[in-house]
């Protein structure tokens, strides 16, 4: 008898077996299919900017998220766990869904929100919300927004000491607020590896960080503004001022290493 071989739609099935449910694969970036509607969009599809860094640079506001993925190879998405799903005896499981309900004369209307992560694992992260009647839309509405939302983040070593500064880690000490939580992201020698809540590892992670010590205040049970207040420490990199001597002595770099 002869074997079957698996045909293609069976293999996108096991292939998003092992992915969050409600979560399908991305597709890859096709700019010819893509039709640009404002100029920066437009500049990029006419190929007068080619790197992102030319956009995040010089302050240009980002409304399409066709540009990322044309300006930004290698950008993977995910979604971070906000939530918790309904368990037995009160107890449930994380969940990336975020559920709440609105209370009419018609009952109860649910509607899910999501957080999305992507970023190149080199130099470029971003996170964004997205709030649906379901799940896939609201999923779409978070990852395009995680994706305006890009940002470039500086990188160096976690120590004075090293012999060969490697960016594996942030230059300086910075803090992230939203609402009562307080995030600080402080550096870390080589080897040390990301000592920080794992929600927040991922979008470190995602960044291109491998070590990092951090100290949170504040209601860190509230997921959503843990995960905003890391984000925001993040943005807080590009603000400080370095002299040059400390940019080669901590081997910093902003963006990607390449």
């Amino acid at each position: 008898m002869t074997e079957q071989k698996p045909t293609s739609k069976s293999r996108e099935t096991r292939a998003e077996g092992n992915m969050p449910k409600g979560v399908s694969r991305g597709r890859d970036f096709n700019s010819d299919n893509w039709t640009p509607i404002t100029k920066l969009g437009k500049e990029v599809k006419a190929g007068k900017i080619t790197d992102i860094d030319q956009v995040l640079d010089n302050g240009y506001t980002i409304l399409e998220a066709e540009i990322v993925d044309a300006l930004v190879p290698g950008l993977r998405s995910d979604l971070l766990n906000i939530g918790q799903s309904k368990g037995k005896f009160g107890g449930g499981k994380k969940s990336i869904w975020r559920q709440t309900q609105k209370k009419t004369k018609e009952g109860n209307k649910a509607s899910f929100s999501a957080l999305a992560l992507v970023g190149n694992d080199d130099g470029y992260v971003g996170i964004g919300m997205g709030k649906a009647r379901e799940t896939v839309p609201a999923r779409e509405k978070s990852t395009r927004q995680a994706k305006l939302n890009l940002i470039k983040i500086r990188r160096g070593s976690g120590s004075w000491e090293s012999a060969e500064p490697k960016p594996t880690s942030i230059p300086f000490a910075v803090e992230g607020k939203c609402g009562s939580v307080k995030v600080r992201l402080m550096p870390a020698p080589q080897g040390t590896g990301l000592v920080v809540e794992k929600e927040c590892a991922r979008i470190l992670e995602m960044a291109g960080i491998k070590d990092i010590y951090s100290k949170t205040s504040g209601h860190t049970g509230t997921k959503l503004n843990l995960l905003k207040a890391c984000f925001a420490a993040l943005k807080n990199l590009s603000k400080v001022k370095i002299q040059e001597s400390h940019i080669e002595k901590l081997g910093i770099v902003e963006g990607s290493k390449l």
